[in-house]
Formats: structure tokens, C-alpha cells, sequence
């Protein structure tokens, strides 16, 4: 795409530029609209929490977890088709949440934390808005496996789809604390949270992606997601939520995966 043509027309060239790709693949028109919301979301938080007040800042985390559940699964829709994605966002709905559960209770897989009652509605103390979390982040992760293994299903797709996914809560955990949206009942060595709860996140990510075991799903647009979300969060942590290492240990954990799905992905043009 040509810079100088570009500007003249951004539109037009846009959508000539998507035209190239197969129709599952594309994010224009509907699907970059509801991207530039949710970057909108995203982007206001910090001053929604500033300058309007708590229950707002809770009400505006919801908006964007169910916003980036929506864009992903439309992404999935337009490859798989309705009936599919209906049941692979129920299995990933309910497992997840069926995990976080057990959790709660048990303390197994994750360690031993509790959920205030910050996110409402909750369910056996989950909050409802903590499956839609995975079901926004792990079909990305999915799609940063697929590139990395050049389309492959597979043990190694299996292991990457985990630790892709496992990652991201480096940015999320110390974030979540810091909100006061969960909280840890034994002090761990990553800013309060333990180790067996990355552990915990990968063994979970694994289970599901063999359960579901994931196939012909757009891999263009979730990487799109995934890298938006590694960027995103480590901007946010940075400038607004002042946690620098966490943005640091992020930024290295899902920058990893983000670039190597991009260079792996070049080799194959």
C-alpha cells in the first residue's frame, strides 16, 4: 500500500488493501469499528477512575472485556460459522469458569485468592465477567500458535497456545490487585501473586485447547488482538497504572510470542 495514495483516499485504499485477503481474514468494515471502541474504552479508563468515580471505572473494565469478547468472536464467526463458535464459546465459558470455581474453593490450580465484590454478578464467588476474559484472550492465543507452528495442530501448538495465553497475566494479575478486583491469601514473589498461579494458567489454557482442539480459525485479525492487547497494556501499565516491571516482564512475555508469530509469518510470504 502506498503512503502517498493513501492519504488521498484512506478509505478506498483500505478497503482495496482487505479485498486481497480471503473474507474471514479481513477486519474492515464492522470489525475495525468495534477494534477503534474498544481502544476508545481502554484509552478512557484511567480517566474514568480519575475523574468520575469507582463504579464507573467498573462499569468501563465490563464494557471492554465484553467489547474484545465480541470482536473475537465475530472474527470466529466469519471463518467457523455461527453453530461452531456457539459451542466453542460455551465450552470456553464454562470451563473456564468451572476452573476459576474450583479455584476459589480449593485453591487448586492457581493457589489460594478470592474475588471481592467489586465484578458483580458472581457465580460460587466468579464473577461472570472473568470467562468472557479467556474467551477474549485465548482464541488470540490460538492464532499466535497457528503462525508459529505454520498451521500445524500439535503438541507444540498445544504448549505454545498455553504459554502465549500464560503470559499475558503478567501485565493482568498486578494490575487486577492494584484494582482491587481479587486478592491473594499467601503473599507470592511476582508482585504478591505465586508462581503456581502461571502454572495454574497454563495448565488451564492446555486442558482447554485439547478439549476444544481448535482448527481454521482466522489467524490474521487475532493476531491483530493479541499484538493490540500486548501493546495496549503495556502503555497502560506504564504511563497510567505506574507499574513499571510488570510492563517490562509483559512486554518481553507476549512481545516474544507477538514477534515470533510476525517473523514466522514473513518467512512464509
Amino acid at each position: 500500500m502506498r503512503l502517498n495514495s493513501f492519504f488521498k483516499n484512506p478509505i478506498q485504499q483500505i478497503i482495496k488493501y482487505e479485498s486481497k485477503n480471503p473474507p474471514s481474514e479481513r477486519i474492515f468494515p464492522l470489525p475495525i469499528l468495534l477494534i477503534t471502541i474498544w481502544l476508545a474504552v481502554m484509552i478512557s479508563m484511567p480517566f474514568i477512575e480519575r475523574h468520575i468515580g469507582r463504579r464507573a471505572f467498573i462499569y468501563s473494565i465490563n464494557l471492554s472485556v465484553l467489547i474484545q469478547s465480541f470482536i473475537v468472536v465475530i472474527f470466529l464467526i466469519r471463518s467457523l460459522g455461527i453453530f461452531k463458535v456457539a459451542v466453542i464459546s460455551t465450552q470456553i465459558l464454562f470451563l473456564t469458569w468451572l476452573i476459576e470455581a474450583i479455584g476459589v474453593y480449593t485453591g487448586f490450580p492457581f493457589g489460594s485468592y478470592q474475588y471481592t465484590n467489586r465484578l458483580q454478578p458472581q457465580i460460587l464467588n466468579v464473577p461472570l465477567l472473568i470467562p468472557f476474559a479467556w474467551l477474549m484472550m485465548l482464541p488470540p492465543s490460538w492464532a499466535i500458535a497457528y503462525r508459529i507452528t505454520n498451521g500445524n495442530y500439535g503438541i507444540k501448538f498445544i504448549l505454545i497456545s498455553g504459554m502465549a495465553f500464560t503470559v499475558w497475566d503478567l501485565f493482568l494479575d498486578p494490575q487486577m490487585i492494584r484494582w482491587g478486583l481479587w486478592k491473594w491469601n499467601t503473599h507470592g514473589l511476582y508482585f504478591g501473586v505465586p508462581l503456581s498461579n502461571f502454572l495454574g494458567w497454563f495448565v488451564s489454557a492446555v486442558l482447554i485447547t485439547i478439549i476444544i482442539r481448535p482448527q481454521k480459525i482466522p489467524i490474521r485479525p487475532l493476531f491483530l488482538i493479541y499484538s493490540l492487547t500486548w501493546l495496549m497494556e503495556t502503555f497502560g501499565l506504564l504511563k497510567f497504572w505506574r507499574l513499571t516491571i510488570p510492563a517490562f516482564m509483559g512486554f518481553i512475555g507476549m512481545g516474544i510470542f507477538a514477534v515470533s508469530a510476525y517473523i514466522s509469518h514473513s518467512k512464509d510470504q
